[in-house]
């Protein structure tokens, strides 16, 4: 009997879209939505409603600074699936954020 051949998948990663969203907000707290969105391959709109998603849970906060939305991320807000709730994201985020940024990631300004 032959083993039949599989392409990989490549289209799932490990990481969601919400939890890439925060690991780059925790990375720069004024980064632009245009910004998240190259970063995590995804429209502007869609980082606008993980943003929203994020915020109406308690991950983050938004505020206005001039022209520019300031993010301020809840480092001690529980995981929201049963199996990890007990766990703070702090450890997450230092985990990722302190990783450096792929080399074609747009770069602060």
């Amino acid at each position: 009997m032959s083993e039949q051949r599989r392409a990989p998948r490549t289209s799932w990663t490990f990481l969601t879209h919400h939890a890439r969203v925060l690991v780059m907000i925790s990375r720069d707290a004024e980064v632009r939505l245009r910004d998240l969105a190259v970063g995590c391959g995804v429209t502007e709109r869609a980082v606008q409603a993980i943003v929203n998603d994020l915020e109406g849970a308690g991950y983050l906060t938004r505020s206005r600074r001039g022209r520019r939305n300031h993010y301020q991320v809840a480092r001690h807000a529980l995981f929201r699936h049963p199996a990890e709730a007990r766990y703070e994201i702090a450890d997450f985020l230092d985990l990722f954020a302190g990783l450096p940024p792929p080399p074609d990631a747009p770069s602060p300004p």
